[in-house]
């Protein structure tokens, strides 16, 4: 059996995980702090990452963040501001969908409180400007196994090769290898449901509204895209959402049709269709010595509120400022006391985030008519109490609890 090969190169911070989270806390501490040595591992090579066809909401409070991390304004031309947000409640057969509930799309004056952002644009933007500070990367190459050690942790990768670090943090995704490694448990729920997600063109202009459809099966999310393209994000169970992915096209676009309506006009799907099933699963800590989770390694939530990526940029720029503020105090960044801060910060929030949109979830996916008429009297009350409007759009904005500075548009 090959020995590993040795690095003798100590890093300051190692992140496995190249999507937006670990590019951007990469990011972030290399603008904090130019002399840490900071390093990504990712399985994907990196000149694939504008073949991403998906694309994401970016919050108020996330595009502040990323104007600091001087980002925003080489894209923002790029995205579509939502301009306006409507939400109905209805059985697939009915033929009318009454408005419930509307949001204006300003969290400030002239700021949306969110921007569709593609995914193959924001996510080379965030690789090429943490190379350009030094960020060393190793793809594609993958986490096999790590070893705590006192002052380090040695990371063994796919290849061989093992990297020191004295923080190793996990941004690998939901299925976070290395979080099982750590012996971290999770709290998990299988919701049985799959989010089908894809691209359509449509004849007529969305205007910059983003619809929410409430369905037996689950929510059917209309999001603007550039141009007269949107992205959905539609749910179904679980074995009815494989069958429409596999499906033919007429068929899909059909079952599509019916949930979408005629109102934008004709409709022709514009990119793949994936389907990703949907539970939640929230880690029961997001630290230990020298490690710490981040992102959907720490949380994975049902996307009926949109909040999983903001949620992990949150994650970013609270880890961003911890780390940050430890090492000018020259203390240990790896030291279990410094990332108790990060743990206490996020942890509360994250939980709180994942019991709203498990009720949520509940609440709405079914075809209970009394619960049916109990919602839409609660979604008429709140169309009609501007304050209590204000604090959704706070909320879906990022701006709600204790924000990091990055979040408010303030460096470091």
């Amino acid at each position: 059996m090959a020995r590993p090969k040795k690095s003798d190169e100590m890093y300051d911070v190692v992140i496995a995980g190249g999507g937006y989270v670990g590019l951007s806390l990469a990011l972030a501490l290399k603008q904090g702090d130019p002399s840490l040595e900071c390093a990504v591992v990712d399985p994907k090579p990196m000149n694939t990452l504008d073949k991403d066809p998906r694309a994401s909401a970016i919050a108020a409070a996330a595009s502040r963040m990323l104007t600091q991390l001087g980002i925003w304004d080489k894209i923002s031309d790029k995205g579509q501001p939502i301009n306006e947000m409507i939400v109905t409640d209805s059985k697939l057969r009915d033929a009318v969908r009454p408005v419930f509930l509307t949001f204006d799309g300003e969290a400030t004056d002239g700021e949306p409180f969110a921007t569709m952002m593609p995914n193959g644009v924001m996510m080379p933007a965030l690789y090429k400007a943490a190379k350009a500070l030094g960020t060393v990367f190793f793809a594609p190459n993958s986490a096999a196994t790590f070893r705590n050690n006192p002052d380090h942790v040695d990371l063994e990768l796919n290849d061989g090769k093992v990297l020191k670090t004295r923080l190793l943090i996990a941004a690998d995704g939901v299925r976070s290898k290395l979080r099982d490694l750590a012996g971290i448990r999770t709290v998990n729920w299988d919701y049985k449901q799959s989010g089908i997600v894809t691209t359509i063109k449509h004849e007529r202009p969305h205007n910059g509204r983003a619809e929410e459809h409430f369905l037996p099966a689950g929510p059917f999310a209309i999001l603007p895209l550039p141009g007269n393209r949107s992205s959905l994000v539609w749910t179904e169970k679980t074995s009815d959402a494989d069958r429409l992915v596999r499906s033919d096209d007429f068929t899909f676009e059909l079952e599509l049709e019916r949930r979408f309506g005629h109102h934008l006009g004709t409709l022709e799907v514009d990119g793949p269709r994936q389907a990703y099933p949907l539970g939640l699963k929230l880690a029961r800590e997001f630290v230990k010595p020298r490690f710490a989770l981040i992102g959907d390694s720490a949380h994975g939530i049902h996307p009926i509120a949109g909040q999983g990526l903001n949620l992990g940029f949150k994650d970013v720029a609270a880890l961003a400022e911890v780390i940050i503020d430890a090492r000018r105090l020259g203390q240990d960044i790896g030291a279990f006391d410094v990332l108790e801060r990060y743990q206490r910060w996020r942890r509360f929030d994250t939980f709180q985030m994942g019991v709203v949109t498990d009720v949520l979830n509940r609440l709405f996916s079914n075809d209970i008519d009394i619960l049916r008429a109990a919602r839409d009297f609660g979604l008429g009350l709140v169309d009609r109490m501007p304050s209590l409007k204000s604090q959704f759009i706070k909320e879906a904005s990022g701006f709600a609890g204790p924000v990091p500075k990055l979040l408010s548009g303030d460096p470091i």
